[in-house]
């Protein structure tokens, strides 16, 4: 940590903010389609068991590099081997693609809010025109984006302990709490338990590579992999904290909150709604949800709070990812916090601009076929974050070796899983990253 003007003042603190830039829009509206689309179980058993795998072994050494180098997420790859630090620029740039696109998602999810909190209808079933109708404005998107990205930038310039680390120790009790409740809810409707099978059952003849593939790139994505937050986060950890125990703790969360994201949605649409509903994908969040809560007694508040709930998930995404674009700009540029964050909210409010309009005056426009937000989120998504992860592997496995993260995870407490992290890092971590690369270039899922 030396060199740092500031860190996380608590173990509790760090897994929190770490947990909470895990849990954001992926856990809340990805997981439970994905699980509904993919055997229920099935789907369930086989993200666990890459959860205490691959994604531990990810999240060990993106933690372990940066709190060895006590650094931003480029100079921290540079520190580990200067050949490697562009895999750091490239991990730096995943989060300044994904923050613009990912705060205008999350004013979607603010405009939904106001929409439940004022006693307004506006969300009724209509088979998603009051939401194509609003994101087909460019003044009203534009407002509530700009808004979200003021909060975010706002929390981000408070610093770490008295930003991220607060507010983090603040939301997330919140957020676990609005989840137990709104899922007791969804199970007073009648025939939950029917909704709750379809979600919990494992259907096997549904096993399948996609199955596999489909519960990788959900824990990629879900816990905030290869795009230099977590090295950022690491580097603001305590070296007396366990750095294995905290990173158990983080999964658990990170799982947690997806599962009951689950147990909030699937038992509901599909009592309500059938079976197919699931299959909506994306839209199950904005157009699908809407309908089943104008359907349910109390629908108005269900929907505010689930609302608010998955606002301050998101919010807890953005402000990591602010928060390590930040850290790259203060350490390379040597420039204030405040300076920094004022000018990547600049930044992102002129790109985010273009997927307002890539559902306005620029629907017609695509590239690849695929329309703004979507090239935006597929690029860092899917070609981005599985290069850095995989060069990642190699520099631990076989250029620094894995004595590099073995020694800082050592420094207070045993590395109890020690063998399975070689075997993942060097072998099967590598090779996952490949088939999630060529899944994703070809259109596999």
């Amino acid at each position: 940590m030396e060199g740092k003007k500031s860190g996380f003042s608590s173990r509790i603190g760090f897994i929190l903010a770490a947990a909470g830039s895990a849990v954001g829009l992926g856990n809340i509206w990805r997981f439970p389609y994905l699980a509904a689309k993919y055997g229920g179980g099935i789907f369930l058993i086989v993200y666990i068991i890459l959860t205490v795998t691959f994604g531990f072994t990810l999240l060990v050494t993106e933690i372990a590099i940066g709190r060895k180098t006590g650094k931003s997420v480029v100079e921290a790859y540079a520190a580990i081997n200067s050949k490697f630090r562009v895999v750091g620029w490239l991990a730096a740039a995943v989060p300044m693609i994904i923050l613009p696109y990912y705060c205008v998602i999350g004013g979607w999810v603010m405009k939904y809010f106001t929409v439940y909190a004022f006693g307004q209808n506006a969300a009724a079933a209509d088979n998603g025109e009051f939401f194509n109708s609003f994101i087909g404005k460019v003044g009203e998107p534009t407002v509530f984006f700009a808004a979200y990205l003021i909060i975010t930038t706002l929390i981000v310039m408070m610093g770490v302990e008295k930003g991220i680390e607060k507010v983090s120790t603040i939301m997330m009790p919140i957020l676990i709490l609005m989840s137990i409740f709104i899922a007791g809810y969804v199970m007073t409707i009648d025939n939950a338990m029917e909704g709750v099978m379809y979600y919990l059952k494992p259907d096997f003849s549904k096993f399948s590579i996609k199955t596999l593939v489909a519960a990788m790139g959900q824990l990629f994505y879900s816990l905030s992999l290869a795009m230099g937050i977590m090295v950022t986060y690491g580097s603001y950890m305590r070296k007396e904290d366990p750095l294995e125990k905290s990173v158990r703790h983080i999964e658990l969360f990170d799982t947690g909150v997806a599962f009951l994201a689950g147990l909030m949605i699937v038992p509901a649409v599909y009592v309500i709604s059938g079976e197919d509903a699931m299959n909506t994908g994306p839209s199950l969040m904005f157009i699908t949800l809407p309908n089943i809560f104008e359907q349910m007694a109390g629908g108005r508040i269900i929907g505010m709070v689930f609302f608010l709930l998955v606002l301050l998930a998101a919010l807890t995404s953005s402000i990591s990812l602010m928060e390590t674009v930040v850290s790259v700009v203060c350490e390379k540029f040597k420039i204030s916090r405040n300076k920094s964050c004022i000018a990547i909210m600049i930044l992102s409010f002129a790109v985010g601009l273009l997927s307002v309009f890539g559902y306005s005056i620029w629907d017609g426009f695509t590239i690849f076929g695929k329309q703004l937000l979507d090239f935006f989120d597929f690029i860092s998504n899917n070609i981005m974050m599985p290069m850095v992860a995989f060069f990642t592997c190699i520099l631990i496995g076989y250029v620094a070796k894995t004595k590099t993260v073995e020694d800082e995870v050592e420094i207070n407490s045993p590395f109890k899983s020690k063998r399975l992290y070689r075997v993942m890092i060097k072998y099967i971590a590598p090779v996952i990253m490949i088939v999630i690369f060529l899944s994703s270039v070809f259109g596999y899922v």
